[in-house]
C-alpha cells in the first residue's frame, strides 16, 4: 500500500475515527513529554471543535483578531 493510497483511505474514514487513529500515530512518535503536552492539546481541540463544543474562527475573524 502506498502513502498515497493509505492518505486517501485514512481521509475517507469518519472525523473521530481520523482523530484516534492520529492519537496512535503522535503516541507512537519519539517525542519529549512538552512536545507531548502540545499534542494532546491541539488533539483536544480538535475533539472539542468536532463535537460541536466550540466554534472556530472564520479567516477573517481570525485576521482581525491579529489587529
Amino acid at each position: 500500500m502506498t502513502t498515497a493510497h493509505l492518505t486517501k483511505t485514512v481521509l475517507a474514514l469518519p472525523p473521530t475515527e481520523r482523530l484516534a487513529l492520529a492519537r496512535e500515530i503522535m503516541a507512537s512518535l519519539p517525542i519529549d513529554s512538552a512536545q507531548q503536552r502540545a499534542v494532546d492539546e491541539g488533539v483536544r481541540r480538535m475533539e472539542a471543535m468536532i463535537q460541536g463544543q466550540v466554534t472556530g474562527l472564520t479567516e477573517s475573524q481570525f485576521r482581525q483578531a491579529l489587529g
